[in-house]
């Protein structure tokens, strides 16, 4: 079984930064991609940040791209996000997630496909 842990969120002045934990277990072989999310009130779902699980390319959206990092630790079966240059439209739940095989972390930022997987969510919240 899958789950998926997220810590790290928290309130931030505008121009901050913010790293973001996700503790995973129950992967298999049958999951691939492996990324972050974003929800925000009344707004759909974002996938902003996803790579392979174990590593490799990884893909961002155009909103995140030079401020947000994704990285793992495959030793501590953990994902990172590190957000810099945070900015109030960045205020949302985030949620760290893995799609099954077939499923390229491409098609996870670029709206072509959706996680298979998800935590319970950790909020940002970002004023100006």
């Amino acid at each position: 079984q899958v789950q998926l842990v997220e810590s790290g969120g928290g309130s931030v002045q505008a121009g901050g930064s913010l790293r973001l934990s996700c503790a995973a277990s129950g992967l298999t072989d049958s999951t691939y991609s492996i990324g972050w999310f974003r929800q925000a009130p009344e707004k759909e779902r974002e996938g902003i940040a996803a790579t392979y699980i174990g590593g490799g390319s990884t893909y961002y959206a155009d909103s995140v791209k030079g401020r947000f990092t994704i990285s793992q630790d495959n030793a501590k079966k953990t994902l990172y996000l590190q957000m810099n240059s945070l900015k109030p439209e960045d205020t949302a739940m985030y949620y760290c997630a893995v799609a099954n095989r077939g499923t390229s972390p491409a098609r996870l930022v670029g709206g072509g496909a959706d996680f298979d997987y998800w935590g319970q969510g950790t909020q940002v919240t970002v004023s100006s």
